[in-house]
């Protein structure tokens, strides 16, 4: 049975943990808020951008590109969109049980974050290369990722590209997605941006007609690669908003494990202090009651 001296100790040290756990948890709601509003402000640019090129699809005729070429092989790249730190809940371990589904001998992975990328060594999968994202993601980042990405795609290396990464939809909600990037499909309008829940719906009709220069064909090439790149630039943006979403609600559920447990230790402290006053004052009386 632990001393009264042991559970102080314990006591203190649960103290300090809850101190530590309380700043993260500060540290992440601040960066929270802020990953949020870049995430959602990305949305309304990204529906904008499909409609246009919806517009322009629609008037490039038999338009033929290196990232819309449809192939039958089973060699597929999958960009990894996962956190640099850990104590982000169960973010990772989502993530990566979605990575194993994947199989290892016809994949290759692209990492965003080092905790996917030590997941896709230490299981001995095939990692093409590992990147590294801000707190705030830079679109010369995505850019960056995404160009290698095209690259392995328009040199043949793979035959499709996917991204694998967490979906911010609320504060207590992070989805692990699965979404196709290359060879780029049919593109649609959507409702409200390309994430979050969004569908994709036909794009209306209008009776205004657009004027191209130097044509639909040349607009929708120049369009593509940039598409491609905000893309994986919104991908980082719901990634850093569910990681900082799931470490705030993380850290505050250890900061109120820990004062729980406080307080059960409190509790077991003050009844084991009880007990040896009562032993103690026994004795006393049963040693007075001895000597007469």
């Amino acid at each position: 049975m632990p001393s009264t001296r042991d559970i102080r100790r314990r006591i203190k040290s649960v103290k300090n943990t809850a101190q530590i756990t309380k700043a993260m948890q500060m540290v992440a709601s601040s960066k929270m808020r802020k990953a949020q509003l870049a995430a959602l402000a990305g949305r309304p640019y990204a529906s904008l951008m499909n409609n246009l090129l919806a517009h322009v699809a629609g008037n490039a005729g038999d338009f033929a590109h290196p990232l819309l070429e449809q192939r039958e092989g089973k060699k597929r790249a999958v960009l990894l969109v996962s956190t640099d730190k850990g104590l982000c809940g169960a973010l990772n371990s989502n993530l990566t049980r979605e990575a194993v589904k994947f199989d290892k001998d016809t994949t290759v992975f692209v990492c965003a974050g080092k905790k996917g990328a030590q997941f896709i060594s230490r299981t001995k999968r095939k990692l093409a290369a590992e990147f590294t994202y801000k707190d705030a993601p830079l679109f010369a980042e995505a850019r960056a990722i995404s160009k290698f990405v095209q690259d392995l795609f328009v040199k043949g290396e793979v035959d499709r590209v996917d991204v694998l990464y967490t979906n911010f939809v609320s504060t207590l909600v992070q989805k692990p997605e699965v979404q196709p990037l290359l060879p780029i499909g049919e593109i649609t309008g959507v409702q409200s941006g390309v994430h979050g829940g969004e569908t994709s719906v036909a794009l209306e009709k209008s009776g205004v007609e657009y004027l191209f220069e130097p044509g639909a064909d040349g607009v929708l090439g120049a369009l593509l690669p940039h598409y491609l790149n905000f893309q994986v630039y919104q991908f980082l943006l719901e990634a850093k908003a569910s990681e900082h979403s799931s470490r705030m609600v993380a850290m505050k559920n250890a900061t109120d494990n820990a004062k729980q447990l406080i307080k059960d230790l409190t509790l077991d402290y003050n009844k084991l202090r009880q007990a040896n006053i009562t032993k103690e004052l026994l004795e006393i009386t049963t040693a007075q009651m001895a000597l007469g």
